[in-house]
């Protein structure tokens, strides 16, 4: 008897989706991307990482709000995806109806927050106190949504009233509820991960979370959860506002290029051990726990 075979019917610029009847079955893959583009080079173990840390952090937040995690085992899952290239790096998960909104929050002021305070001493539109410097943190995180692009376009940061209007167009009498909800889910997951993260001597700068609605209209966290590639992280020790700080993300990567404009979208082998090295630390920083597939 032949195994059935899947194709992903959705491929984003790092993971593959696919349909597994009632559920979906999403794949990490090792490619990376930066500035929109998906770089020549695969990261080893980065996508087994990135759902592993997933994991962690579902099953950690789960008293705060559901999320569509079902297994990681591939055991549980048809037996194509028995494969070792799928062992480790796949999630099978409740489909859910993706609200069009990318749930951003800020706990710290850097990256394009920081180069928007310098203009205006506002972030998103956001009015923010004079005197921060570069990495302050903020006196309370702040929630910036955007809208969610179309792969190669640039998602766009809308103000929290007109997330509003967004959702009002598709859910009529029920656009503020949902905003109200997403706003206040990210705010909460932020504040308990990004707390727990500082006792593992990790700073969460910022983030993104997505959302949808399972069959009973309820708001449900899907997607990924604070890994490398969704969340700034820095290292806790040598934290010192004024200046950009190291990280484990990938703005090692993201500097790597900018400062090296003829990449061809092609890293040197060093950067990739180091961005590997990285994304391992972070895991083990935060789960306690030794990396293995």
């Amino acid at each position: 008897m032949s195994i059935q075979e899947f194709k992903p019917f959705k491929e984003g610029k790092v993971r593959e989706v696919y349909d597994n009847g009632d559920s979906l079955i999403i794949v990490a893959t090792d490619r990376i991307s930066a500035f929109d583009n998906i770089l020549k080079n695969k990261i080893t173990d980065k996508g087994a990482i990135l759902t592993q840390m997933s994991k962690f952090w579902f099953d950690y937040t789960k008293d705060v709000v559901h999320n569509h995690m079902l297994s990681v085992d591939v055991k549980d899952m048809p037996e194509y995806f028995q494969q070792e290239k799928f062992d480790g790096n796949s999630m099978m998960c409740k489909k859910l109806e993706m609200l069009p909104i990318e749930c951003i929050v800020r706990g710290y002021i850097t990256g394009s927050g920081w180069a928007s305070y310098q203009e205006n001493q506002t972030v998103c539109g956001i009015k923010l106190p004079e005197g921060l410097v570069e990495s302050d943190k903020l006196a309370e995180p702040i929630y910036t949504p955007s809208t969610k692009a179309e792969l190669g376009d640039h998602d766009e940061n809308i103000s929290f009233e007109e997330s509003i209007n967004v959702l009002e167009k598709i859910y009529p009498g029920k656009g503020e509820y949902y905003a109200t909800q997403l706003r206040d889910k990210t705010i909460a997951l932020y504040k308990k991960c990004a707390e727990y993260a500082l006792s593992k001597g990790i700073i969460i700068a910022d983030t993104k979370f997505e959302f949808g609605l399972n069959e009973d209209g309820e708001v449900v966290l899907g997607d990924e959860m604070l890994t490398p590639d969704s969340s700034r992280f820095w290292p806790l020790e040598g934290y010192k506002p004024g200046q950009s700080q190291p990280s484990f993300d990938k703005q090692f990567v993201r500097d790597w290029l900018k400062q090296n404009k003829d990449n061809d979208n092609l890293l040197p082998e060093e950067v990739v051990g180091k961005t590997i090295e990285k994304y391992k630390e972070a895991f083990e920083l935060l789960t306690g726990k030794e990396f293995s597939r």
